[in-house]
This record gives C-alpha cells, structure tokens and sequence, in this order.
C-alpha cells in the first residue's frame, strides 16, 4: 500500500489513536506534572503568556491591517471565557486562520512571534480539532500548511524554533489526514538532527514531539527508514536524566507495536542499553516503560529464534535478576505487574535448556563479555569452536567487531583471549581471523595502556604463531611421507627436523 493510499483512511484508524494504548504507560504530551515543571520550553512560555502585545502600533505601522487588528484585540479580550473565545473562533473560523497567519507572516520581531506562537499552541492544545480549520484553509488557497511553520525551524532563537515543532506535531497527529510523505521525512529528519545536538536544552520538547508522531503507524515506518533507531539508541545510551530516558524508552515501545520494526532493531543492541536503564533507574515509570519494551520485543516477532535470542540477552544483561526484585513489590498499575510477570515467566523458561554455547552466543550478541566459565573452558572451545563459523561467521564477525570499537578493557581482553582459542581449535582459524581483520586488531592491542590488555593480546599473539608453525610442521611432514611412498621413520625425521630449523 502506498503512502498516499494509506492516508485516505487516516481518520478511521487514528481518530482516536490513545485508546490504542494502554492508559498505564501513556502520559499525554500536555499534562500538568513533570514535563510542565522541568520542561524549558513550558517555563519559558509561561513568561511569554505574560506578556502583552501592542498591536496598535502594528496597525498604526501598517504592518497588519483593520481586519487582523480587530479579531486579535477580540481574541485577547476572552482570554479568561473559554465559551465566548470559542463561539468567536467557531463563527469566524476562516478570519482566526488568516490572522495568524498573517501576522506570522508579517511581524519580525522575536518577543511577538514567540507569543503568536504560543497563543496558536494554546488554541490547538484547548481544541485539537482546530488544526482541521489550518488545512481547510490552506487548501482553499492551495497552499502549504506546513510552510509557514517550517520557515520557523531555521529561526535563531530557540523557544520559537520548538514552539513551531510543537505545533507541526500537532497538525500532524490531529488532522484526518496523514502529513504528506515528504514533509514528514523533512520534519522527522530534522527531529533526529535535533536530538543529536550536543546540550540541547530543548531536547525534552523535541522528543515530546516525537513521541506524539510515533504513536501513528505509517509515521513510524518513515522514522525507520531516515534510521530514526540508531538516534534514539545513540542518545539513550549517554547520560540523560530519568524523564529524557522515559521519553526515549516510550519511543522505542510506540515503534515496538509493529513486529516488521521489532525484526529490525536486532541490530541496533538496544536489549544491553534498555537494560542498563533498567537496572540503574529507581523511578518506577522507567520502569514501568523498559519491561513494557521488552514485552513486546518477545511477543511481536514471529521468529522464535530471533525471540529466544532477545530472550537470552535480556537474561545475560541481568534483566532477569532485575525483574525478580521489582515482582516482589506493589503497584498500583496492574498492567506494569503484568509485564513483569510476563518477562518473569518468559525469561525463567528460556533458561531452563540453555547450553554453554547458548550462554556463550547471549553474551557476545550482547557486546558483554566477561570472564564466564565458558571462555576458560578447553571442553568448549574443543566441542564449539567451529560453530563460530555458522551463518556466515556471524559470531566471529561480532567478536572482531568487539575488538575494534570497544572501549571497555575487559571486554577487550576477553575478545582477544577467544580469537586465541578460536585459532588454537580450528585448523583453519588463522586464514579466517586474518581475512576478517582480526589478527591486526591483537596486534595493535599489544601497544595498549592497559597492562591486562596488553597480556590477553600477547597470549593470542602466541597462540597465532604456535598455530603457524603447527600447520607450517604438518605441511612439511606430510609432503615427506608423499616423497617416501607412506612415511617411514625418515620421513617423520626429516619433518621435526624442518620443523625445528
């Protein structure tokens, strides 16, 4: 179905897109609480509503004419009569669009367009059906109604450039038809851009607004396709405060609804960062958030291997261990009890036949290694060395990955001493880990800072080179037994003494 196709049936299937959600883990994007008393931008338009506009002078100025003067003045004179303020919208509905519009157009000044902005932002929040009258009235005149708010993205001043987010959100969430395919990836690309903005003191407000457009679907699959995932995963693993790490997390669980989007977040490891969130946070509706994520990362897929993997790393990320101690306490929420039972249940079993490969395979997708028993065992490496081969060295591709970007000393210890023991239990380990890249990867660790680094790396090293001269002695001995006609005693003889030559 193409894009255009599925936004004829929009106001059926998102009319009332929060039933679609569980109330239990869903916070509107408005609500009075924590986003409203932390939120930058909603201290700042506090001050902003505060402030009185001489809109005289914009008329006297020729800036605005009669008809925009009288219906603002109007307007502003039943700011505290809900009813009257909206009997006056309702009656003169195309005149309220013209108005603000034109004095957006029109005013320059950044104190006056910040309260133009909040006051629309106001309106719409007060009536969401008021953005329908926005696009009524741009396609009378057929014109873009994402235009004038898009100009406002590139503006300095910053309360301006997100108080137009907002209202982009909004008429693109609330309107009975889906925003069009190209505004939609210009605006969510520049939502992205916006998140990974170092010290963005408005990265709160920008990630309501994602949180808003991700609650519909066809707008999920386009975050996808501009690689939406990888910002989220990128900035959730840095240190944000808990209600950044909320609104993160919700995310990942609105893209989580689709199970074609759940295949694809396999490779974005998002199972270790959500699990560090997890069992670092002691705020409830984190968590509350996290083991709904997780929920759906077993239910939604329709693969069971790609369920039992993420099965098993939440197990070795400890989520396991995390959920055993948040079952043990009261909620009021039944349906966050009910996630935990669920991923108790789930997570129990998926260990119940687990084998040491199993655990092995879980601790490598996971980019954790440590010194778990597997990785000192010769049982192991002798019975599983060869099955780092499978689908396409799939295993052994992650460890040199390991080996290339992690930062983490053990991590990289551990990484170097199993290339080692590959190399040492498969005959052609060496031509595998060196067409892979491995093998210089050691070697540069043997320059390391960190002496346990260097030791592991060293220890490989030598395990590389015994297994050349193993292969290099076999080769010898083999072309003297054919030389020989079988291999008599000669023949052995003259390859030990190859060998130590």
């Amino acid at each position: 179905m193409s894009y255009s196709q599925l936004s004829q049936d929009v106001s059926e299937r998102y009319s009332n897109v929060s039933n679609f959600f569980r109330s239990g883990h869903i916070e509107d994007i408005d609500k009075i609480g924590m986003y409203a008393a932390t939120s930058q931008l909603q201290q700042r338009a506090n001050e902003v509503r505060a402030n009185r506009v001489n809109w005289q002078s914009y008329l006297q100025g020729q800036m605005i004419d009669q008809a925009d003067y009288d219906f603002i003045v109007k307007l502003e004179s039943r700011a505290s009569q809900p009813e009257q303020r909206k009997a006056l919208i309702d009656e003169n509905s195309n005149q309220f669009v013209r108005t603000i519009l034109a004095l957006l157009a029109r005013i320059s000044k950044e104190q006056t367009v910040q309260y133009i902005l909040t006051l629309l932002d106001d309106l719409l929040q007060e009536e969401k059906q008021r953005v329908e009258l926005f696009k009524a009235y741009s396609q009378r005149r057929r014109e873009s109604v994402w235009a004038p708010f898009f100009s406002m993205l590139h503006r300095q001043d910053g309360f301006i450039v997100n108080q137009a987010s907002r209202i982009i959100a909004k008429i693109a969430c609330w309107g009975n038809q889906l925003m069009e395919h190209t505004e939609l990836l210009h605006y969510l690309s520049w939502l992205r851009e916006q998140l990974r903005l170092p010290s963005n003191e408005y990265v709160q407000t920008v990630v309501r607004c994602l949180q808003m457009m991700l609650r519909v679907g066809p707008y999920r699959q386009a975050f996808c396709d501009i690689d939406g995932i990888a910002t989220l995963a990128s900035v959730l693993s840095t240190k944000v405060n808990y209600q950044i790490q909320y609104q993160l997390v919700f995310c990942l669980w609105c893209l989580s609804f689709d199970a074609d989007i759940v295949m694809r977040m396999k490779k974005y490891n998002l199972i270790p960062i959500c699990a560090d969130v997890l069992c670092e946070s002691e705020k409830e509706k984190v968590n509350r958030i996290v083991c709904a994520f997780f929920r759906h990362l077993l239910e939604k897929p329709t693969d069971s291997m790609m369920v039992r993997e993420s099965a098993l790393s939440m197990v070795h990320c400890k989520v396991l261990k995390q959920v055993e101690l948040l079952v043990q306490k009261k909620y009021d929420d039944p349906e966050h009890e009910d996630d935990l039972q669920f991923l108790f249940e789930r997570l129990s079993t998926s260990i119940q036949d687990l084998s040491s490969f199993d655990e092995y395979a879980s601790e490598l997708k996971a980019g954790r290694l440590e010194w778990s028993p597997v990785h000192k065992s010769e049982r192991f490496w002798r019975e599983n060395a060869n099955r780092l081969n499978e689908r396409n060295y799939e295993l052994l591709k992650i460890l040199v990955r390991l080996l290339e970007t992690s930062k983490d000393s053990l991590v990289l210890c551990v990484a170097a001493h199993d290339v080692g023991e590959y190399v040492r239990h498969y005959p052609r380990g060496k031509t595998v880990i060196e067409q892979l890249g491995a093998k210089e990867l050691v070697m540069r660790m043997l320059t390391s800072d960190d002496p346990n680094v260097r030791y592991n790396a060293l220890i490989a090293v030598q395990k590389i080179m015994v297994h050349n001269w193993e292969y290099l002695g076999k080769q010898i001995e083999d072309k003297a037994k054919a030389e020989t006609g079988g291999g008599g005693k000669s023949g052995g003889s003259q390859s030990q003494q190859a060998v130590k030559s």
